[in-house]
C-alpha cells in the first residue's frame, strides 16, 4: 500500500490539473444485482467531478423503469422471457445513444456507465459502440458472495427502489433474490485469460481483494487507486473551521494568528463535545497554521499536522482587509468575484489548485475511519464540495461558520450532515457573491457583501 501511496502522490504532483487524452473513457460496471455497483458509480463521480473531470452517470435501471412504467415481480429478468430481453436491450442501447450525445454535446470526459452488463454479448455491444466512437472503456466488476453483504446491501438500498415502492418488506426481499437469480442463469464474469486484452479492475466483497489489468492512462490510474481506498465501513467525519483567531476579528485574510480569547473557549468546547461523541479511535487532523494547532491542543489527545490542510494561499493580499483590497486593486477584487473558483490571487492560489492540493488528504479520509479535521474556511469548503457533491460553482460559497462542527455520517448514495454550533459567539467570515461583478463598479457595490467586524 505504500508503494501505492508514492505513486499517487507521484501521479499528482506531476500534474497539478488533471491530463487527459481527446479520447472520453466509458466506465462500465459489471456485476449481480446488490453488489454495489451503483454506489461505486455515484461515489467515483463525485471524485471525478470534484477534481474537475466533467462525469455523468447513465443508470440504465431508469432507463428500464421509463420503459416499463411499472414494475411487477422478478420473472420480468428471466433470459426466456423474450419480449422483457428485447425491452432490456432498447433500453441499453437508448442509454448508449445518451452517452454519445453527452460526450459530442455537452463535451464530457468520463461517464459511468452503470448496469448489471453480466454477459458477454452486452459487453461486447459496449465495445463495439466505443470502438465505432473512438471511447476507452475500463471495466468495474464487483463480485460478492458474501451472504451478509449482500443481505445489508438490499436492507439498505434496494427496499427504497421505485420498483418496490408500497410493497411488503419481506415480499420485496424475496422477489429481489428470484431476480438475483435470474441474473445467475447468465452471468459470465470478466475472464482473466479470455479478456486479458481489457482494461478493468475485479473489486471482491467490497474491497478485501482487488485484480487490476491493463490500465491504459493517468485517468484510469486515478479511478484505480480511488477504488482501492474507498470502504463501506460505518463511521463519522468531523469537519470544523479553527477557533476565532485574532486577525479574523478584524477582518483581515490569511495570516499565521494565533487565537482570539472566544476562539480558545471554542477549543475548550470542541474538547467537551469530542468526548461526549465517545469515539475511541478518533484521528484528529490539523494544518501547519497556529490556529488549528492551538485548536487541536485543548482536544489534550495526539493530533496529526498537514500541510495540505493550510489555508488557501492569499499571495500578495494576505492578512489584507477586503477594504484594502478593493482599495489598492479593485480589478484584481473584481475578478475573484467574477469566477472565484478558478481565480488566482496574484502570487498565491486558487479554489481550483487547492482542491488539487487536498486531494490526498480526501484519500487518505476515503481510508480512514473517524476523523477530525480542524482546518479552514476554503479548505473545509473545498472537503465539504466533496462530500456533499457541491458544484465549482456552489464550492466557494459554501457556508463554514466558526465553532461550528459539522459530522458527516456517509449513507447508501451520499452523506448525511448534522451542524452543531457549539454555543461560542464568533465574528462571521462569510462573504456572499456581490450584484455587480464589473471591474469598473462602485467601492460600495463590492463591499456590500463584506461581513461586519471591529
Amino acid at each position: 500500500m505504500e508503494s501505492l501511496w508514492k505513486l499517487f502522490v507521484c501521479l499528482c504532483v506531476s500534474a497539478s490539473v488533471p491530463q487527459f487524452t481527446n479520447s472520453p473513457t466509458m466506465i462500465v460496471m459489471v456485476g449481480l444485482p446488490a453488489r454495489g455497483k451503483t454506489y461505486i458509480s455515484k461515489k467515483l463521480t463525485r471524485y471525478l467531478n470534484w477534481i474537475g473531470v466533467t462525469t455523468k452517470v447513465f443508470n440504465v435501471g431508469q432507463y428500464r423503469r421509463d420503459a416499463t412504467c411499472s414494475y411487477s415481480s422478478y420473472e420480468f429478468f428471466r433470459p426466456d422471457n423474450t419480449e422483457a430481453m428485447k425491452i432490456r436491450k432498447a433500453c441499453a442501447i437508448a442509454a448508449l445513444k445518451d452517452v454519445c450525445d453527452y460526450f459530442t454535446r455537452e463535451q464530457g470526459q468520463v461517464v459511468v456507465f452503470d448496469a448489471t452488463n453480466t454477459t458477454p454479448e452486452r459487453r461486447e455491444l459496449i465495445l463495439s459502440f466505443a470502438k465505432e466512437n473512438g471511447y476507452k472503456v475500463f471495466f468495474v466488476e464487483s463480485i460478492c458472495d458474501d451472504p451478509e453483504i449482500i443481505a445489508e446491501n438490499i436492507k439498505q438500498v434496494k427496499l427504497s427502489s421505485p420498483d418496490y415502492a408500497n410493497c411488503d418488506k419481506e415480499e420485496a426481499v424475496a422477489d429481489f433474490l428470484k431476480r438475483i437469480d435470474c441474473y445467475k442463469l447468465t452471468y459470465v464474469p470478466l475472464d482473466d485469460n479470455k479478456d486479458r486484452n481489457l482494461s478493468y479492475i475485479k473489486i471482491f466483497n467490497v474491497g478485501s481483494r482487488y485484480l487490476v489489468n491493463r490500465v491504459q492512462d493517468h485517468i484510469q490510474s486515478r479511478i484505480v487507486y480511488y477504488l482501492i481506498n474507498i470502504h463501506v465501513t460505518p463511521r463519522s467525519i468531523y469537519l470544523c473551521r479553527h477557533g476565532e483567531s485574532e486577525l479574523n476579528l478584524v477582518g483581515r485574510i490569511g495570516g499565521d494568528a494565533g487565537l482570539s480569547s472566544r476562539g480558545a473557549k471554542f477549543a475548550s468546547a470542541l474538547s467537551v463535545y469530542m468526548r461526549g461523541q465517545c469515539i475511541s479511535d478518533l484521528k484528529v487532523w490539523t494544518s501547519h497554521m497556529k490556529r488549528t494547532i492551538q485548536t487541536a491542543e485543548a482536544l489534550g489527545v495526539q493530533y496529526e499536522q498537514w500541510k495540505a490542510l493550510n489555508e488557501i494561499d492569499a499571495g500578495v493580499c494576505e492578512e489584507m482587509t477586503y477594504e484594502e483590497i478593493q482599495q489598492n486593486n479593485p480589478e484584481e477584487f473584481a475578478l475573484r468575484d467574477q469566477d472565484k473558483y478558478c481565480y488566482r490571487y496574484p502570487k498565491g492560489e486558487s479554489y481550483e489548485d487547492l482542491v488539487q492540493r487536498l486531494e490526498p488528504v480526501i484519500m487518505e479520509l476515503e481510508r480512514q475511519e473517524n476523523v477530525l479535521v480542524i482546518c479552514h474556511q476554503a479548505v473545509m469548503r473545498c472537503l465539504l464540495a466533496y462530500f456533499l457533491d457541491k458544484s465549482a460553482d456552489e464550492l466557494p460559497y459554501l457556508r463554514c461558520p466558526l465553532h461550528t462542527v459539522l459530522k458527516l455520517t456517509p449513507v447508501a448514495y451520499g452523506c448525511k450532515v448534522e451542524s452543531v454550533f457549539l454555543n461560542i459567539e464568533a465574528v462571521n467570515t462569510h462573504r456572499d457573491k456581490p450584484v455587480n461583478v464589473e471591474v469598473d463598479r462602485h467601492s460600495a457595490e463590492a463591499l456590500e457583501t463584506v461581513p461586519d467586524h471591529i
